[in-house]
């Protein structure tokens, strides 16, 4: 099954503009596929094969018309100098490399000091619900949007989810640079999961784990760059009120979360005391992605009083302030519409949105009333 990404369309964008663009994300969330689909010239430079067929066949491919694609360019440093000195050589040339990265922080560190101003970066999610079926929403939700993780292959779930994180803990985490025995990642990955959307205690982590809360802040960073985990800061504003200042984070792939607590199926999902925030995870990620899709610039936030007033999600949005209120029922109250307007007029929200399962959406001057796949079908 070929599944149109919504990335590829920003990518040639992008192309027509610069001379590269790096598409980062996490590994097995298309990005090879995608990159195929573009160019039949493609270099995977995690293999020493293909690095020297590459250096064999640089002068070459430089000179000629044409897409090269650079996969995960971050195992192969010494190529983003040269990058740099073909694109310095005819500035004029556009869309000529794609290069592939599945940790965020390497491929930026050789961003930000070889091709400054030479390449443009778009991240590439596992599926979206903008790129399949909104009748399979339930199933996003449980399976997770990985490719071979069940959304396209039921079967697969679970088991491809545990191979996954493990292979991550023994093997990438430490080659990316994460100083952890494999044993204490996996025990780390179980225990963000339990403590996912829930404000954040590193001393509590840290205890369980025998670590320092610096250290464990230290590990959810490159959990975080591998595109594992989002951290939601608290937003500040400037109010009378006290506001919480420690982060949550998000596990960003609910079917991820879904197996490290081991639900396997959709009625036992239902059952758990946790599934209101995993709902609420699985909302944020989708409209997250779904507006840094169309605004880079996006930024993320939730809010919190000491008094207890919130919003599950405030984002950022051109030159916009959009409050979230979201919630696991099909028949929200006018309780909930009241705590939404109360929290978004202290931070002086230019739209509210109270996000449920409702199938009618109801829209009154700034406020919306709708589902996940209405809000996103409007945006």
């Amino acid at each position: 099954m070929l599944v149109e990404r919504a990335a590829e369309r920003i990518i040639r964008e992008r192309l027509k503009s610069f001379p590269a663009v790096g598409l980062v994300g996490p590994r097995q969330s298309g990005k090879t596929t995608l990159a195929r689909t573009l160019s039949a010239v493609c270099f995977d430079l995690e293999q020493e094969g293909d690095r020297v067929r590459l250096e064999l066949q640089w002068d070459e491919l430089t000179k000629k018309e044409g897409l090269v694609v650079l996969d995960e360019a971050q195992a192969f440093p010494s190529v983003f100098p040269r990058v740099r000195a073909a694109i310095d050589a005819d500035r004029r040339r556009n869309g000529r490399f794609l290069l592939l990265g599945s940790v965020s922080p390497s491929l930026m560190r050789a961003v930000s000091e070889s091709l400054a101003g030479r390449l443009a970066l778009v991240e590439l999610t596992p599926f979206l619900l903008t790129e399949l079926d909104p009748k399979r929403l339930d199933d996003l939700w449980l399976y997770g949007g990985y490719p071979n993780g069940g959304i396209l292959n039921a079967q697969a779930y679970g088991i491809w989810q545990r191979e996954y994180l493990g292979l991550l803990a023994q093997r990438d985490l430490p080659a990316w640079g994460l100083p952890a025995r494999a044993q204490t990642t996996e025990r780390l990955l179980r225990m963000v999961a339990a403590m996912h959307g829930q404000q954040w205690n590193a001393t509590q982590i840290g205890q369980g784990l025998g670590l320092t809360h610096p250290t464990v802040n230290s590990h959810m960073d490159y959990l975080e760059g591998a595109f594992l985990v989002r951290c939601l800061y608290p937003f500040q504003a400037n109010l009378r009120k006290r506001l919480t200042k420690r982060p949550k984070y998000y596990w960003r792939d609910s079917g991820l979360l879904h197996a490290l607590l081991r639900v396997s199926t959709f009625d036992d999902l239902l059952a758990q005391p946790w599934v209101g925030a995993s709902w609420e995870g699985f909302a944020i990620e989708q409209i997250v992605s779904a507006l840094k899709q169309r605004d880079p610039m996006t930024e993320a936030h939730f809010f919190r009083t000491s008094d207890g007033c919130e919003l599950d999600l405030l984002v950022e949005f051109r030159k916009e302030r959009w409050a979230f209120e979201i919630k696991l029922t099909s028949a929200p109250d006018v309780e909930d519409l009241r705590r939404l307007n109360q929290a978004a007029d202290l931070v002086k929200a230019d739209r509210r949105v109270l996000m449920s399962r409702v199938k009618e959406v109801v829209e009154s001057g700034r406020t919306l009333s709708c589902s996940l796949p209405d809000f996103l079908s409007r945006i």
